[in-house]
C-alpha cells in the first residue's frame, strides 16, 4: 500500500449495522499477501437490488455477469476480490465469474443468479481458480453481522491502490422506523466519470421496490461518482450497488410520491457522494481536494462538460499541485470543451478572489491572495460563462509526481 494520502481522514467511520446484512472477508493469496482480498455480503431474501455499471466497451467479466441478472430485482449476496480485475480474460474470466458465483450459492443453497459480483485490480490476468474457489469456501464460513468492525474489514479487503478504506452512513425516520444506509466503497487512480475505477456497495435496511431502488440509485451516481476525476481515465470494471433487505421493518416504498422517497433517496445520495469525495481526497499522488462550479453555462449538462474539461487538464492540475496561480489554463480548459461560452463575460474565481473578467484580468486583482488559497488542502474554482443558468460542481485533485510513482510500477 503507499503511504496514507494527506487529504485522508482522521480514521474509518463508526458505521452502524444494516438488519439483514451479514459480512465476511478472508485472505486468499490471488495476489496480495497478508491482507484479505476476499470480501462477501450475504443479504436476507427478499431484498432487492440495483446497479450502475460502467460504460466502457471491454467490461470485466464480473460486469458481465451483474448486469444480465440485475433485471431479477433481488439478490441474497455480493462477492468482490481484489488485485485481479478479471477483465479481457475471454472465455477463461467468464468460467471464473460463473465459478464464483456457484461457489457462494452452493454454500448458501442459493441460486446462482442471486449473487453479484465485483473484480478490482490489474487487468489481462486470469484468476488462479483453485486457489480462488479454496478462498472462496473458506469466505463463507467467517460470516458475521454487519458492523463497524466487520465494515472496516470488508472496505479494506476491496482496496488496490487505495491509501485508506472508505465508508459512509446515514440514519433516517420513516414514519417512526428508524432506517440505516450504509456504503463502502474503493477507488484511487484511473477515476472519472462513466463511473470511475471504483466500486461501491451501499446497503439499507428500507424496503423498496426494485424499479424505484434502480431510480434511486441513477440519481445519487449522476451527482456523485459521475462527478469526480482523477485523471480522466475509466476502467473495465466500474460498479456501484444499492440493495435494500427491508429488515428494518418500515413498510416497503412503491412510489415517488410517497414522501418517505425522498427521504430515503436524500440519505442514500448523501452516502454516495461521502464516498465519492473520499475517492478524489485518495486520489493517487493527490495533495489537494479541488472543488470546480461552473456557471452561467446554456445547460447543466453542458456546465458539466465545461467542468470536467477544467478538471481534467493536466495544466490546470499541475499548476494547482505547484500553488501557481495560472489562470489561463482554467480559460484554456473553457475553450476547449466544445460547449457555449462568451469569451467577454467569462468570469473565473480562485477561491475568494475574482481574477478574470470582460475578457482579461481584473485590474488589481490580488495573485497573492489567489495563491494564498492554493496553499490550502481544499481549494475552490469558480466560472461563470456568461451564457445561461446552466451549473454543475465536479471534484477533482492535483497532479502530482506521485501518481507517476505509484501506476508506473503498479504491476510490480
Amino acid at each position: 500500500m503507499s503511504a496514507l494520502s494527506p487529504l485522508a481522514p482522521a480514521g474509518f467511520p463508526e458505521l452502524p449495522a444494516v438488519a439483514g446484512v451479514q459480512l465476511a472477508t478472508y485472505e486468499a493469496g490471488l495476489r496480495y499477501k497478508n491482507r484479505a482480498d476476499l470480501m462477501l455480503a450475504l443479504v436476507d431474501d427478499g431484498t432487492t437490488v440495483a446497479g450502475v455499471f460502467t460504460k466502457s466497451l471491454c467490461p470485466s467479466a464480473p460486469v458481465d455477469w451483474s448486469r444480465s441478472i440485475l433485471g431479477n430485482g433481488t439478490a441474497r449476496a455480493v462477492v468482490c476480490n481484489s488485485g485481479n480485475a478479471n477483465a479481457f480474460t475471454g472465455t477463461a474470466g467468464a468460467t471464473s465469474a460463473k465459478l464464483t458465483a456457484e461457489t457462494i450459492a452452493s454454500a448458501f443453497d442459493i441460486d446462482a443468479t442471486e449473487v453479484h459480483l465485483a473484480s478490482t485490480g490489474v487487468i489481462g490476468e486470469t484468476l488462479p481458480d483453485d486457489r480462488l474457489v479454496e478462498g472462496l469456501q473458506n469466505l463463507a464460513t467467517g460470516l458475521a453481522p454487519s458492523s463497524s468492525a466487520a465494515w472496516e474489514a470488508a472496505a479494506n479487503a476491496i482496496r488496490t491502490t487505495d491509501t485508506f478504506a472508505k465508508g459512509a452512513a446515514a440514519q433516517v425516520d420513516l414514519d417512526g422506523t428508524a432506517v440505516n444506509v450504509v456504503g463502502i466503497a474503493k477507488g484511487s487512480g484511473m477515476i472519472a466519470p462513466d463511473m470511475a475505477t471504483m466500486l461501491g456497495f451501499v446497503f439499507t435496511d428500507a424496503a423498496v421496490s426494485p424499479d424505484l431502488l434502480q431510480t434511486m440509485l441513477t440519481g445519487a451516481a449522476t451527482a456523485s461518482y459521475n462527478r469526480i476525476t482523477v485523471d480522466s481515465d475509466t476502467s473495465t470494471s466500474d460498479s456501484v450497488w444499492l440493495f435494500a433487505t427491508g429488515a428494518s421493518g418500515a413498510e416497503v416504498i412503491t412510489s415517488v410520491d410517497d414522501p418517505r422517497y425522498e427521504t430515503l433517496s436524500e440519505a442514500v445520495s448523501a452516502v454516495n457522494l461521502d464516498l465519492a469525495h473520499q475517492i478524489v481526497r485518495d486520489g493517487e499522488g493527490a495533495t489537494k481536494f479541488v472543488e470546480i462550479t461552473v456557471s452561467g453555462a446554456e445547460h447543466d449538462d453542458a456546465a458539466s462538460i465545461i467542468a470536467l474539461s477544467i478538471a481534467n487538464s493536466p495544466l490546470v492540475k499541475t499548476a494547482l499541485a505547484a500553488e501557481d496561480a495560472n489562470w489561463g489554463r482554467i480559460v484554456m480548459g473553457v475553450g476547449k470543451a466544445g460547449q457555449k461560452a462568451d469569451r467577454d463575460a467569462l468570469k473565473i474565481w480562485i477561491g475568494d478572489e475574482l481574477v478574470a473578467e470582460h475578457g482579461v484580468a481584473v485590474p488589481g486583482y490580488s495573485e497573492e491572495r489567489a495563491t494564498e488559497h492554493l496553499k490550502n488542502d481544499e481549494v475552490r474554482i469558480n466560472v461563470d460563462v456568461g451564457i445561461a443558468t446552466g451549473t454543475a460542481t465536479v471534484w477533482t485533485c492535483d497532479l502530482t509526481h506521485g501518481y507517476i510513482e505509484i501506476n508506473a510500477g503498479y504491476r510490480s
